[in-house]
């Protein structure tokens, strides 16, 4: 890229053309208070209009995020006039925003209060109004508080970037813009996979995981045998919350801190990883030798498993029928520990510090419970965990490094270690598969090809002569990629192994926030390189690690020899293996258990066709307030105008607006439909003579979004 000449506030500077003011301020040196950019543009709205600058060429203040630099710009950030607008910016957002700070979950995190201390700008400079407030906690995963949301439109890139879902966008106009999922649904009648990315980008308190600390608490408090487990992710971030640098683990001194919080046990669900791998392996190899479903996917991302229920239900046997490693080890605590300790398992309970937020739904999806009891009670994510410690008084970084408890599960091998990056259950698999497919070791121990933060990565295993393919995908874009090849009979692979969020758990929604203006002693690409960072924390510790394949877990082994038989048995099927469900994406139960309400209480089926037509009705109504404001006519066609409870509705709230045109019943629908096709083949639809426009053109476009990395 060919460098230019700029000036920022008098000093001269060569930067790379094609950068934004912000980036280019950044990379000099310099902080331009800012909260819609987020990763060199990946929302690039410039609506808050905190960062605006002067530059030369420019008619007026500039925001900074958006506007690229030139040859002999000249750029002030400190003047009196764009140190002035960037406050008046900031004390508007206040004036719109819940503040009670004390409350707030990303309280010390929170973007909105940095810019406000930088900027100058104080609450109570405007008084008026506020937008309504919308607060949705019906997700056992994901809360979101629009009172505290400033449109800044990051969780809307996230979402589409990471998983081309669109789950989130902007509803309603003017001043009653909020940011929700269509038709301002809770997240839980959508086809979200509550990964929890929208929650890492949130600038505020708009978007949070749902805490479950108080559950863990009252669980103390009624005498429960608490059993903690920690995913491997977690111990490479957990530091981060206590001013360590990013990719520091901290696997000794976050086992110190949950001995100190009182846990009855602490294990790691490295085991839970390596009892995974065993299982899937075996089910692999059973595939393979039986004519199973190929290629077999992995189920250890709940995010993951989510999408596909959601959007390729019909593609469901590819996956593994394994639980993830921390069910599995939740159902193994409240079975062979339990009986191993003579501990009833009813009085057992099972705490994972988990890096996802897509693990607190998981856990209680209806398949997770083995005789009536929940294999999992509690997730708590990374940044629950550093709540915790910091308000028992803990100091982390003086801890002493301890070891996780040994008796029954506290083996583990480098294999589990690796499941928190992307490629690392595919390595550990791939560690393992030789040995059970052939009964003899593999010479590699590090497979390379499925290392790295690529979104798409495949890799070759020679087996016997055999050449077993596999591949790699994180973040549902990239899913996608795969599955569409599999739904279309052209995919390659054997084994796949799929992650929810980008980069595997490293980056999972329940990991610590990254937000360089908080950390100012990392690099100014930290944003681009955390995930590595992490990852390497990792790999790191598994290269320590004297075991480094899943089979050589001797406590796997004998929790076979003495408990479950061997892998795939029935009772390791029992325990360790679920089923998956397709999902509609927009929650069609809702209006199935109306349905069911009104007749198991003695309702009619008139009465169900009643409450449906008045639904469609109110429907139709909030569109119109929501969506069009103001009308003049209500014009309605088709077989609904025949339909008298409907009109009435309509005439109750338009009165004379309403006007009904039986006479052109499904008129609409078919001119629709036409001109639809016309534009699918691309020809003009338009009548110039009868519009007046200029010349014929062809109406509307179609569009494909790119599922590349």
């Amino acid at each position: 890229m060919a460098k230019i000449n700029i000036k920022i506030e008098g000093v001269a500077y060569q930067v790379e053309e094609g950068l934004t003011i912000l980036e280019a301020a950044r990379e000099c040196g310099y902080e331009i208070p800012s909260l819609c950019s987020f990763n060199h543009g990946e929302c690039s709205l410039a609506s808050c209009r905190v960062c605006l600058v002067e530059a030369t060429g420019a008619r007026g203040l500039v925001a900074s995020c958006v506007y690229p630099v030139a040859e002999g710009m000249e750029i002030k950030i400190s003047s009196p006039k764009a140190a002035a607008a960037r406050r008046l910016s900031v004390e508007l957002l206040l004036s719109n925003h819940s503040m009670n700070c004390q409350q707030c979950e990303k309280n010390g995190h929170c973007e909105l209060l940095y810019v406000a201390q930088i900027t100058g700008a104080r609450e109570g400079k405007f008084l008026g109004s506020k937008t309504p407030t919308c607060y949705d906690d019906v997700s056992p995963s994901l809360i979101r508080d629009t009172s505290k949301c400033i449109l800044c439109g990051r969780c809307v890139a996230r979402c589409q970037s990471a998983h081309g879902t669109g789950i989130l966008g902007f509803e309603k106009r003017g001043f009653n813009t909020i940011v929700s999922p269509a038709a301002d649904r809770s997240f839980s009648d959508t086809p979200c996979i509550l990964c929890g990315q929208c929650v890492s980008v949130c600038p505020t308190g708009a978007l949070a995981e749902k805490s479950e600390i108080e559950k863990v608490d009252a669980a103390m408090l009624a005498g429960k045998h608490v059993v903690v487990q920690t995913a491997p992710a977690v111990r490479a971030a957990l530091g981060e919350e206590f001013g360590l640098p990013i990719g520091t683990a901290v696997t000794g001194k976050m086992v110190a801190a949950l001995k100190r919080l009182g846990f009855a046990k602490v294990y790691d669900t490295n085991f839970g990883a390596d009892l995974t791998i065993m299982e899937e392996a075996t089910e692999l190899l059973s595939r393979m030798n039986n004519n199973g479903v190929l290629p077999m996917i992995t189920s250890c991302s709940p995010g993951w498993v989510n999408y596909a229920e959601y959007y390729y239900g019909d593609q469901l046997d590819h996956l593994s029928s394994c639980k993830s490693p921390h069910q599995m080890q939740g159902a193994i605590i409240k079975s062979y520990y339990a009986e191993k300790n003579n501990i009833d398992p009813k009085d057992i309970f099972v705490v994972s510090i988990m890096p996802c937020t897509a693990k607190k739904f998981e856990k209680e999806r209806p398949e997770m419970e083995v005789e009536g009891l929940r294999d999992v009670d509690a997730v708590l994510t990374t940044r629950e965990l550093a709540k915790l410690i910091k308000r028992s008084g803990i100091n982390f970084n003086k801890l002493p490094d301890e070891e996780f408890d040994q008796d029954i599960m506290g083996e583990y091998t480098g294999a589990g270690v690796i499941f928190g990056a992307t490629g690392g259950v595919m390595e550990a698999a791939l560690r393992t598969a030789h040995y059970v497919l052939t009964g003899k070791e593999h010479e590699a121990i590090k497979f390379e090809a499925v290392r790295g933060m690529e979104g798409l990565k495949e890799a070759e295993i020679n087996i016997n002569g055999n050449v077993l393919k596999v591949a790699v995908a994180s973040g549902m874009r990239n899913a996608k990629v795969l599955m569409d090849q599999i739904r279309d009979g052209k995919s390659p692979y054997a084994f796949i192994e799929i992650m929810g969020c980008p980069g595997g758990c490293v980056n999972g929604g329940g990991q610590p926030y990254v937000k360089p203006m908080f950390l100012p002693n990392e690099d100014t690409n930290i944003l681009d390189t955390f995930k590595e960072k992490r990852a390497q924390a990792l790999y790191s510790e598994d290269e320590r690690q004297t075991l480094r394949q899943s089979h050589h877990n001797k406590q796997v082994q004998a929790l076979y020899k003495e408990f479950l038989g061997e892998p795939n048995s029935h009772k390791a099927h029992e325990l360790l293996h679920t089923t998956y469900q397709k999902r509609e994406k927009y929650n069609t139960e809702f209006v199935n258990n109306v349905i069911n309400k009104i007749l198991s209480s003695g309702g009619k089926k008139e009465d169900v066709i009643s409450t449906l037509t008045a639904f469609t009705a109110y429907s139709i109504i909030y569109a119109y307030d929501n969506f069009l404001g103001d009308i003049d006519q209500v014009i309605v066609s088709g077989g609904g105008s025949h339909n008298e409870y409907m009109m009435n509705i309509l005439k109750e709230k338009y009165h004379e607006k309403v006007i009904i045109e039986n006479r052109t019943d499904a008129f609409e629908a078919f001119g629709f439909a036409i001109l639809g096709h016309m534009t699918l083949l691309n020809k003009p639809s338009n009548v110039p003579v009868v519009t007046n426009a200029s010349r014929q053109v062809v109406l509307g476009n179609i569009t494909n979004p790119p599922y590349e990395d």
